[in-house]
């Protein structure tokens, strides 16, 4: 990272990440290899948030200042009504409340710890070109488990933060319901939005990174998830625009494939959505897209020089036939 800057570019990567794509999965096509390599990648995915839709129209209060001085009535009789309710029913509600969170909370932690074994399998598959399960499992277990590691206390702390946000919200918004204060409700509404897209954002730019840039930094070095971002970060300083641009230009892939999955889904007049739909199954329909992306980060990350360079550490030791 010395001297001159090297030529970075968003597009190069695209054409070998293609071709990488033929290599792994087609050149010979292998249907056994497949489920293995597709396993990997179902492991790496496990637990990845699907996208959700929104709310639209206006707020219960866009009839005026009367509208909303009946709804703050109604909000005040279902709160002193949910209030009795609970008070009533302590004794169970406590409990209940404690043992499903201690279930999610367990149901969680042991999918961000598959899923972080599955990162660095399905990353040694495509690399490497080959269908292995015990080999990453085994070589990288202590990558993934400092990546496990991070990975839950960003969690964490994204959900206090997210969860004291919404909180704030709603405090706000009852609170300004009470006293038939519709501008001020809508100020809490306002809070609510903003406050969880903006830590929202800044999350799935973190995840990103650390899944297209750190993961195979760990990969390279046999480094802890903290010394990799460290790492990263020095390159992320020295890059910053070069690193906004690429998530523009992910955004414009997944724009890309999207429309590509939703036309697969209409020639198949739905058909292919059932099997996309099954656990693993859809992971192994979407092999192809999964390798792609994976590629095209890496390649991406190579143009940094010889250091970033996955794929060459591989061929040096196993050149691709």
């Amino acid at each position: 990272m010395n001297g001159e800057q090297p030529y970075v570019s968003v597009i190069e990567p695209l054409t070998p990440a293609i071709e990488r794509v033929k290599t792994v999965l087609f050149r010979p096509f292998d249907i056994g290899k497949w489920f293995v390599i597709g396993f990997c990648a179902w492991l790496a995915e496990l637990g990845k948030p699907k996208g959700g839709g929104g709310n639209g129209g206006g707020g219960p209060w866009r009839g005026g200042q009367q509208d909303f001085s009946h709804f703050a009535r109604t909000i005040r009789d279902d709160m002193a009504g949910a209030r009795a309710y609970v008070e009533a029913n302590l004794h169970w509600i406590i409990p209940l409340a404690i043992f499903g969170a201690v279930v999610v909370l367990i149901v969680w932690v042991l999918l961000v710890w598959l899923s972080s074994r599955g990162r660095f399998m399905f990353l040694h598959c495509v690399v490497e070109n080959k269908g292995h399960v015990v080999v990453p499992w085994d070589k990288f277990s202590q990558h993934a488990n400092s990546l496990f590691v991070f990975r839950v206390i960003l969690g964490l702390i994204t959900g206090v933060a997210i969860g004291a946000a919404i909180l704030t919200g709603i405090l706000l918004f009852a609170g300004a319901a009470i006293a038939g204060v519709g501008a001020a409700a809508g100020a809490g509404v306002v809070a609510i939005f903003v406050s969880t897209v903006s830590i929202g954002i800044v999350l799935l730019v973190i995840r990103k990174f650390t899944k297209d840039f750190v993961v195979p930094i760990m990969f390279l070095r046999t480094a802890r998830c903290t010394a990799a971002w460290k790492e990263f970060l020095a390159l992320f300083s020295m890059n910053t625009g070069r690193f906004v641009l690429y998530i523009l230009f992910q955004i414009a892939i997944k724009i890309v494939i999207g429309i590509v999955v939703l036309a697969g889904a209409c020639v198949t007049c739905g058909c292919a959505c059932c099997f996309l739909a099954i656990p693993y199954i859809g992971t192994v329909v979407l092999l192809p897209i999964l390798v792609f992306e994976r590629s095209y980060s890496l390649y991406y990350l190579q143009q940094y020089g010889p250091a970033f360079g996955v794929f060459r550490a591989a061929e040096e030791v196993t050149p691709l036939e």
